[in-house]
């Protein structure tokens, strides 16, 4: 079969722009170079990263214009001369950060990210590096396995990377966001107890047949950290929480952390400028500790245990296409969605 020359694909042009920024067009099909292979893209997936970039609220380096976004997944259609990991029609999921291989992310390694400095998978074809993408596992569509990318692996980060999470310990998610829902179905894997936070009996519908075995909404217990302690046994507090809320929640987090336990931040979607000082991890014996995303090791024990345990991640129901890709930004943008947002490349 012979490649095309030219593909559809979305651009971020400008940090000041908006989603007016984010530009569809024709654009070449890249050619591997020896050690690169290209991958026939089929499933993307945003998150709330790729909403900001165009908005120019995105703390990590850039380099525009960027083909837009970080999760795909695909199969290989060629590979260069001195790759030996691949073959043609290998199913394979991009690698967020592609110089992140093993053990700490470096400087170097923070500025490899997929749709911020390289080139991105809202588009048909694209090169990575041999190293720059994974197996995709075998239960997973390429939808599905795109969303592993950036939420999945963060989610897999904060309970495995520092400090891993172990059969009978207490985990506390915020929300229903993509990492939390992730963060869910990993520490109900791995044999851990789970509470999760939401503001809807909908939500909290969906939290328990996910496995949740306690439910607060917020909105109707501002004092949700110290309810959470009270679950666990002996009031010890929580081994893990998913902080996503930032300034909006990391009180409660506080209040609800076991001595030694860790607090992952993952996000600030309640403001960046916490009442909290520092101070308090002393009072409250903890660490707290930034993700970003995590490396190519990371993934491939986490795509392991997703194939193991045939966990299926938590995809809207709203399936974009590739045409559709600025609506699909909309569309996450209003909150309308549940899970990850995917969208399929035909």
């Amino acid at each position: 079969m012979s490649l095309p020359s030219t593909q559809t694909q979305w651009v971020v042009t400008s940090k000041e722009k908006g989603f007016d920024g984010l530009i569809k067009e024709q654009g070449a099909v890249p050619q591997p170079g020896d050690n690169d292979v290209l991958v026939r893209l089929y499933g993307a997936s945003l998150n709330y990263r790729d909403l900001i970039i165009p908005q120019g609220k995105y703390p990590f380096p850039l380099d525009l214009p960027v083909v837009a976004a970080s999760d795909g997944a695909g199969e290989v259609v060629a590979v260069g001369s001195k790759v030996s990991k691949w073959k043609k029609g290998d199913k394979v999921t991009t690698l967020f950060n592609q110089w992140h291989q093993f053990g700490d992310i470096d400087t170097r390694a923070a500025t490899s990210g997929l749709g911020g400095v390289f080139d991105g998978t809202l588009r048909q074809y694209g090169v990575f590096h041999e190293d720059g993408v994974v197996r995709t596992p075998s239960n997973l569509d390429h939808v599905e396995a795109a969303t592993l990318v950036c939420a999945g692996l963060t989610s897999w980060n904060a309970l495995y990377g520092l400090k891993t999470l172990k059969p009978g310990q207490w985990v506390l998610t915020q929300g229903t966001g993509g990492v939390s829902l992730f963060a869910l179905q990993f520490a109900k894997a791995g044999g851990a107890k789970v509470i999760a936070t939401t503001s809807s009996k909908e939500k909290a519908e969906m939290l328990k047949k996910l496995g949740a075995d306690h439910v607060i909404n917020y909105r109707e217990d501002p004092n949700w950290g110290e309810t959470a302690r009270k679950l666990t046994p002996n009031n010890q507090g929580v081994d893990h929480i998913i902080e996503v809320g930032g300034a909006g929640t990391l009180g409660q987090s506080l209040a609800a952390i076991k001595y030694e336990g860790i607090i992952s931040i993952i996000g600030f979607l309640g403001g960046a400028q916490p009442k909290e000082s520092i101070l308090e991890t002393l009072s409250r014996i903890c660490t707290v500790r930034g993700v970003y995303v995590g490396s190519r090791q990371l993934m491939e024990e986490m795509c392991a245990a997703i194939e193991a345990n045939d966990i299926h991640p938590v995809v809207d129901k709203t399936i974009f296409t590739l045409e559709q890709a600025k609506e699909a930004y909309e569309y996450m943008w209003a909150q309308k969605h549940f899970g990850k947002v995917g969208i399929k490349i035909e």
